[in-house]
């Protein structure tokens, strides 16, 4: 017999593969055989901080696309956007295995950005389609200027996370490209401000809990 779901039988089973039993990947961690580098005790603490916020925004992101695709009135974006959360799965279990490898913990706060992440994404794609894919697109615009401030910032002798960041960062602008190509439309500078005000909430808080 076929199961029925219902959004918020959806939205549960999204926070348990999010926050509680991440899905089973599709893609092998870049980092999967790359040996450890030799990380002093302030560079491991450096990389398990960047990377707990790596973790926190791709939480993020699998709740704004779900909000989003709860709301979208067209199948085509609706299919567009849980193709890119299916895309962003990886990510999620990426960041959340190099955290286990640098025997650190992910953030306290994950279910308050999970949750309000949610409310975003239905909000943006209560707008309209365009503008929901519009979110997608400057979402992962700011995503990537992030990750490049983490290649940045990552020690030398941490290749593993910065294989993972680097793959990160080339999947987040072809989704950028995807949700451009597809319809999406520029969003005013004001709410661009606002997202971005947002981001610095998260990373800031996320960095040491």
């Amino acid at each position: 017999m076929d199961t029925h779901y219902s959004k918020l039988d959806l939205l549960l089973m999204e926070f348990q593969n999010s926050i509680l039993t991440p899905r089973a990947v599709k893609r092998a961690s870049p980092a999967e055989h790359i040996p450890e580098g030799s990380l002093s005790a302030e560079d491991k603490k450096l990389c398990a901080s960047l990377m707990r916020v790596n973790h926190t925004g791709e939480i993020c992101a699998q709740a704004l696309y779900l909000g989003q695709a709860f709301v979208a009135k067209n199948e085509q974006t609706r299919a567009h956007l849980f193709n890119a959360a299916d895309e962003e799965a990886d990510h999620l279990a990426w960041c959340a295995k190099r955290l286990d490898e640098l025997s650190a913990h992910p953030s306290i706060l994950n279910l308050f950005f999970f949750s309000t992440s949610v409310l975003t994404g239905m909000l943006a794609g209560l707008a309209s389609d365009k503008i929901s894919l519009g979110f997608i697109a400057e979402t992962e615009q700011q995503v990537a200027e992030h990750l490049s401030d983490h290649l940045q910032r990552l020690p030398s002798d941490d290749k593993k996370s910065h294989a993972i960041i680097s793959q990160m960062h080339m999947d987040e602008i072809k989704h950028q490209n995807d949700a451009l190509a597809a319809g999406g439309e520029t969003l005013p500078e004001y709410i661009q401000i606002l997202m971005r005000l947002s981001a610095i909430v998260m990373t800031k808080t996320t960095y040491y809990v």
